[in-house]
């Protein structure tokens, strides 16, 4: 019984660090989003105004129109951020959107070409298990970006009754597993696939990327 409780808790324990990490990241990607896309944004809505400033003519009411569309976007920019910023939004959402949006905001800060693909049916899986696998996929992500120095991705979910398989694979510097077993990155990986019963299968060499295979059991 005590051993049961202590799983639990342990359990519990890791869904309220995850939820923080994936707040963390949010906020990191967050920083990267106002640098590229708002601040360009709201830079030209600048120039537009200056210009505006200076020559008022017949053009003027167009050239406004112009500046409210730059700022409507701006506006709609800041709204999808500020979604990010829930640490609920895996449960909200669920597994699936939550990849796909990582997966554009990278297409869209030219960090990866990336390849999405779900094979079979959805099938529910419970919030909490969906938030740890999520951490596990986010934590391959941020790792691909900060040090693989990969160009493309590719990310499959596919389903059966019996497990969703998780595959992600880059085309990055990869590195020698025997070196990189103790590393930190690497053990919270597999350590929160044994949480959820997945089995977790990472490949790589020196020069041939990296290869993850998640394969989560449904529960019935």
């Amino acid at each position: 019984m005590l051993d049961k409780l202590k799983a639990e808790q342990r359990f519990e324990d890791e869904i309220f660090k995850s939820r923080i990490e994936i707040q963390e990241q949010a906020l990191k990607n967050v920083s990267w989003e106002l640098h590229d896309n708002i601040g360009q944004l709201l830079s030209t809505a600048v120039m537009q105004i200056n210009i505006m400033s200076t020559n008022i003519d017949a053009k003027a009411s167009e050239s406004l129109l112009d500046v409210r569309k730059l700022v409507g976007d701006s506006l709609q920019e800041i709204r999808n951020l500020s979604k990010t910023l829930n640490h609920e939004v895996i449960q909200n959402v669920g597994l699936e959107k939550s990849i796909r949006v990582e997966l554009k905001r990278f297409e869209k800060l030219n960090f990866l070409t990336t390849k999405f693909e779900v094979k079979g049916e959805e099938v529910h899986i419970d919030p909490k298990d969906e938030i740890i696998l999520y951490r596990i996929v986010q934590e391959f992500f941020s790792n691909s970006i900060k040090h693989a120095e990969a160009s493309n991705m590719y990310v499959e979910l596919s389903y059966t009754p019996e497990q969703l398989k998780i595959t992600i694979q880059d085309d990055g510097v990869g590195f020698d597993m025997k070196s990189v077993q103790a590393n930190s990155g690497l053990l919270n990986m597999k350590s929160r696939a044994t949480l959820v019963k997945a089995t977790f299968d990472l490949e790589t060499a020196p020069e041939k990327g990296v290869l993850l295979i998640l394969s989560y059991p449904i529960k019935a």
